[in-house]
């Protein structure tokens, strides 16, 4: 990342704890839970009955209210989030050379409740009432193809799918394509839309999901010894990347600068993750590696932490591999515990909270931690915020099919 500067000059988010930035990042702060029993349809037969719904989204206050019956929730959640951070950055694309702004947004799943909805028609009604909008609606790269038609961003445009990993990899890249100059500015991050009959059916049938059905904002406790599963999220999140000089040019607020980023593949298994968080040991030494730190360096770690029983075990392996014994020193949480798991979404939302941390000089807990795992026995700044000085953070994101993403952002000097 030497070559050229990337920063962040602007934050859109949609999630369960808000839709505003800075409400969303109270909340964090406040150690509220966005989970909830979930409303979109009729759990009764399902084992996992809460998520974590965006609450009071209109598509239409972000685009024509035509086009509302023309796309997914996921690509509506998108183009609401790029708004958001584009007004945030103080960026008006048609001022400007539309040709130097890019957009990359990425989602792991796409347009699930589309699918759901049109196999559905097919098998009752037969396939000539199938839409014809079917597949713009459903495919993953309509996202960042929505968002530059709505506004007016003509540089590289391109969509990420890894999974869980799917929004860090989507900022790494994006952050490569200001590196490499090929733009000035990109609109990056995910989103998802996965909260269907569909989306839990499968992912109850993994037993990947909490079924503490009964204490819904307690049900994600990431690195407590009664974890049980994750909690589906949804939402998106998106951050202007924007070249250093660009961004002094034109007198942009900085939340942070990007500083480095890792990337690797465990080539083990479809859903579980290597032996001792192996992939993602390698995945945060190459992300320090190109942003010239020392693990000493990193001041917070936003884990993946999903609230699984392997997954938080082998993260807190390969941070302990990373860090050696300065993992112990180490602030590290999981915001999942508040928001649940927005798969594509969650290292985007995630990589946001890192530069409000730095911003702010606060770190947001991870509640939820009560029982202590032998086996997880970093500070997981238990259940209340904490004052800190944040100069270096460092967010992981670790994905079905072995994908690991690392982003490291440190403070704007």
């Amino acid at each position: 990342m030497s070559e050229r500067r990337v920063v962040i000059t602007g934050i859109g988010v949609l999630t369960p704890l808000g839709s505003e930035l800075e409400v969303f990042w109270q909340n964090l702060l406040a150690g509220k839970s966005g989970i909830a029993p979930v409303t979109r349809f009729d759990t009764t037969a399902f084992d996992c009955k809460i998520g974590g719904e965006v609450k009071d989204f209109k598509a239409e206050d972000f685009m024509p209210i035509k086009e509302t019956r023309r796309t997914d929730r996921f690509t509506q959640y998108a183009i609401g989030a790029a708004k958001k951070a584009v007004a945030d950055a103080g960026i008006d694309v048609a001022k400007g050379d539309p040709n130097r702004v890019g957009v990359l947004i990425g989602s792991g799943i796409g347009g699930m409740e589309t699918i759901e909805d049109q196999v559905g028609t097919l098998i009752r009604r037969g396939p000539g009432r199938v839409s014809p909008f079917m597949i713009p609606m459903l495919i993953v790269n309509m996202a960042s193809g929505y968002v530059s038609m709505l506004v007016g961003a003509k540089g590289p445009n391109l969509a990420v799918v890894s999974a869980c990993a799917t929004a860090t990899h989507a900022l790494g890249e994006a952050a490569r394509a200001i590196v490499h100059n090929d733009a000035d500015i990109m609109i990056a991050g995910g989103t998802e839309a996965a909260i269907t009959q569909m989306g839990y059916a499968g992912f109850c049938a993994m037993k990947a999901l909490s079924t503490r059905n009964s204490e819904p904002e307690r049900a994600s406790r990431p690195f407590d010894a009664q974890r049980d599963g994750f909690v589906m999220g949804e939402g998106a999140g998106v951050c202007i990347l924007e070249a250093l000089e660009h961004a002094r040019k034109r007198h942009a607020k900085i939340y942070a600068e990007v500083a480095g980023y890792g990337i690797t593949g465990d080539a083990y298994h479809m859903s579980a993750p290597a032996p001792e968080g192996e992939g993602a040991a390698r995945s945060m030494a190459m992300a320090l590696r190109h942003a010239g730190l020392n693990p000493e360096d990193i001041d917070y770690i936003n884990a993946h932490g999903t609230s699984t029983q392997v997954g938080d075990k082998c993260e807190t392996q390969a941070i302990k591999t990373v860090f050696g014994a300065y993992a112990k020193k180490l602030a590290v949480s999981s915001t999942k515990s508040m928001t649940g798991h927005l798969l594509g979404a969650a290292g985007a939302v995630e990589t946001a909270v890192c530069a409000l941390a730095i911003r702010d000089g606060m770190i947001p807990p991870t509640i939820n931690y009560e029982n202590p795992d032998p086996e997880c026995d970093l500070d997981y700044v238990p259940n209340k915020a904490r004052q800190a000085n944040v100069r270096v953070c460092m967010n992981n994101s670790l994905g079905f099919g072995g994908h690991n993403a690392t982003l490291i952002v440190k403070r704007h000097e």
